[in-house]
């Protein structure tokens, strides 16, 4: 069809509605055994009607090919604290964004509109190497009226599955129940829940978080507490691990190796014990009052009968040393003591326990308060430098120069995360947002499509919330969760290829806020590892 420009693009590039056409009709990608490479096939409508089009993607039978239409969602506003160099979406936003990937290979395009599809390649172990060309065609009814080819260049490698380097997304169950309507832990909930244990483990987590009890994070949410604990008198009690056992043989089942647990005490501080219910239908079951504090004889007598209980499940299930536990969450300098106290009663009762706890406090790892300290990417420079090991994460921010994951991040910054946690040193990562689909500290749902902030920006940027989106029967991927994904491939890569931390290939990586953003840097590593 005249009028209408049909061109491939990398992966690392937004196009949004009104993005210019380009005139790349081919495209050449590289990767290992056991990657999953992704590019766009685009086209651009330059007439004043609407036209619909059907994409076809063809290849050898070795490749896994998969085709997702890019929707795109409504962001209001730049995120603050940025400079506009550090921007991507600038001239697009406020406006339509691409994000979420859906699993269409039609598009409906309106007049001087562009649009673009998502292909993922995957390329199984062991592949004999070589280039392979995937045939692209745009049909419009039985008609094709363009033909674009890639080709896959498949290097003499297999990167193996990252080792000792623990990652984990939040999963919230509750907002699961409510977006579909299920109670937990009905046959509704474990089959769709199972979709998003899933898709955690594809997206590179490792690491799979495990509701023991309701997240005593961000307000007072819905229970949703596998863990079903009875009363049988005054400050006893009787445990049921059923739902816990069929979450983590879920788990297991999609290839999780670690697990993470629900924090034992409340956020910001580990003043009081945390809410626990009798039952998940009611909100008002709650076993003690909500300012039960941390060190009463109340909680005390509550974690002396269930910790043990608990090492018993989790020997039973040989999870003791694949676990890591929380205390509680970002405690600031305020909080130190209230910090020790609780940290003591765990000594105490569950000496056994790894406790791993985003803060950025140096404090708290100098004095060995936690096992395994969690500090921003903006504080990790100061435990690097006392040398204690530590994880990493980011959260809302820091913003400029960083590294993060946001809807006007770069996507070739956040391909960046793996070489720069390689690079750096971090023991592991964290993130607090899967799946919240909610208003900040509410239970009250927001519409992902239209809100990417829980209605907190500009504290809480676009995008730092969830990374998958609802579907109708589990998640639909984002760009933002795919291009993260592929970074944590290229750790694998370093991993597998032996690459040493301090290798010359990283000498313009000098921290989270000083290292390259640029498709061609990327590239270009990324050719220099697979040649070895």
């Amino acid at each position: 069809m005249d009028n209408i420009v049909y061109w491939l693009q990398s992966s690392l590039m937004r196009v949004f509605p009104n993005s210019p056409a380009s005139n790349k009709k081919n495209i050449c990608i590289h990767g290992a055994g056991n990657e999953r490479i992704s590019f766009q096939a685009c086209l651009r409508n330059l007439t004043p009607v609407q036209i619909n089009t059907r994409i076809s993607v063809s290849g050898p039978k070795d490749l896994g090919i998969q085709v997702r239409r890019v929707g795109y969602v409504l962001v209001r506003h730049h995120n603050t604290d940025t400079n506009e160099s550090e921007l991507d979406g600038v001239g697009h936003i406020p406006g339509y964004v691409p994000d979420p990937l859906f699993p269409e290979e039609t598009a409906t395009l309106g007049p001087f509109e562009s649009h673009a599809f998502w292909i993922t390649v995957s390329i199984p172990p062991n592949l004999q190497p070589g280039i392979r060309t995937l045939n692209i065609q745009f049909i419009d009814g039985d008609t094709v009226e363009c033909t674009l080819t890639a080709n896959i260049t498949v290097y003499p490698f297999t990167s193996q599955p990252s080792h000792n380097f623990p990652v984990t997304h939040w999963i919230y169950a509750d907002a699961i129940c409510d977006w579909y309507s299920a109670e937990p832990f009905d046959e509704r909930f474990w089959a769709i829940a199972e979709q998003y244990l899933k898709n955690l483990v594809e997206h590179g987590n490792n690491c799979l978080y495990v509701p023991l009890f309701t997240p005593p994070t961000d307000g007072v949410k819905r229970p949703t507490q596998l863990l079903r604990v009875t009363t049988t008198g005054p400050d006893k009690y009787l445990f049921d691990f059923s739902d816990v056992q069929r979450w983590v043989q879920l788990a297991k089942k999609h290839g999780a190796k670690y697990f993470e647990w629900t924090h034992l005490f409340s956020q910001w501080g580990a003043r009081y014990g945390i809410r626990i219910y009798r039952n998940n239908q009611d909100i008002n079951s709650l076993i003690w009052p909500p300012e039960t504090e941390a060190n009463s004889e109340t909680y005390r007598k509550f974690l002396a009968q269930f910790l043990p209980e608990f090492h018993r499940f989790l020997q039973s299930n040989r999870l003791v040393e694949q676990s890591f536990f929380h205390l509680s969450d970002e405690p600031g300098k305020d909080d130190l003591q209230n910090y020790k106290e609780a940290r003591n009663i765990l000594k105490e009762l569950a000496p056994w326990m790894k406790i791993a706890d985003a803060l950025s406090d140096i404090n708290y790892g100098r004095e060995g308060l936690t096992d395994i300290p969690i500090p921003s990417i903006e504080s990790a420079r100061y435990y690097a430098d006392a040398g204690i090991p530590a994880w990493t994460y980011f959260c809302c921010g820091p913003r400029g120069n960083y590294l993060n994951r946001l809807m006007d991040t770069s996507l070739a910054k956040i391909r960046m995360s793996g070489w720069l946690f390689y690079h750096l040193g971090a023991k592991g990562f964290l993130h607090w947002g899967y799946n919240y689909w909610y208003k900040r500290g509410a239970n009250c749902l927001i519409d992902p499509f239209m809100e990417q902030s829980g209605q907190a920006w500009p504290e809480w940027p676009y995008g730092d919330t969830f990374v998958v989106y609802p579907g109708e029967h589990g998640p639909i991927d984002s760009i933002r969760w795919e291009i993260f994904a592929e970074s944590l491939q290229d750790y694998s890569l370093l991993q597998t290829a032996g690459i040493a931390r301090d290798d010359n290939l990283f000498s313009a990586l000098k921290g989270y806020d000083d290292f390259p953003k640029t498709e061609e840097w990327l590239d270009a590593a990324r050719s220099h590892v697979l040649s070895l």
